[in-house]
């Protein structure tokens, strides 16, 4: 199953949505793990380190710090980008449709955007 990680900025009714539906699903809060207000370098080669992918509202400027990594050969598991206007529900159900048929490794260097 895909590990992921929820950036600070995330809504978290999205979080609670798909943990009500599928309470393994397995996601770990960057706050959660005394990153609050960590850059996104920082925040993105924790998630390389944890084999986690990214799940970030912040679709301006994170995914020029994943690219980079990509650019410079480093690990980098995905991210998945969420407009903060995306329907919530659409959202919910397409993060529980990528981790039941997601690959461990499908997104490795990969950003796509919610909902799909």
């Amino acid at each position: 199953m895909v590990r992921f990680a929820a950036d600070e900025n995330l809504n978290n009714d999205i979080l609670r949505g798909v943990v009500r539906r599928r309470p393994d699903f397995d996601v770990v809060r960057i706050q959660d793990v005394g990153l609050s207000a960590a850059a996104d370098p920082a925040i993105l080669e924790w998630a390389a380190a944890q084999n986690r992918v990214l799940l970030t509202h912040d679709v301006s400027t994170l995914s020029k710090y994943a690219y980079d990594r990509v650019a410079r050969e480093l690990r980098m598991p995905g991210v998945f980008e969420i407009p903060t206007d995306a329907a919530i529900g659409r959202v919910i159900e397409d993060l529980l449709l990528i981790a039941e048929y997601s690959l461990e490794d499908e997104w490795e260097g990969q950003v796509r955007y919610l909902p799909l």
